[in-house]
């Protein structure tokens, strides 16, 4: 989920170079999204991943 943030932040970076104002900032949203999407799963996961390991 990382890699498709990542990408969709470089079309943006890219799009907005090339003056597409539109497609950079729908990009850019998506890109916020699946990152703070990712930053849950991986915080959900370490908390998991920490509680099991305590037992």
């Amino acid at each position: 989920m990382l890699r498709w943030a990542l990408i969709f932040f470089v079309v943006a970076i890219i799009a907005s170079l090339f003056g597409f104002g539109g497609i950079a900032e729908g990009a850019a949203s998506i890109a916020k999204v699946l990152f703070y999407i990712f930053i849950a799963l991986f915080l959900l996961t370490l908390i998991l991943g920490l509680s099991i390991f305590r037992r």
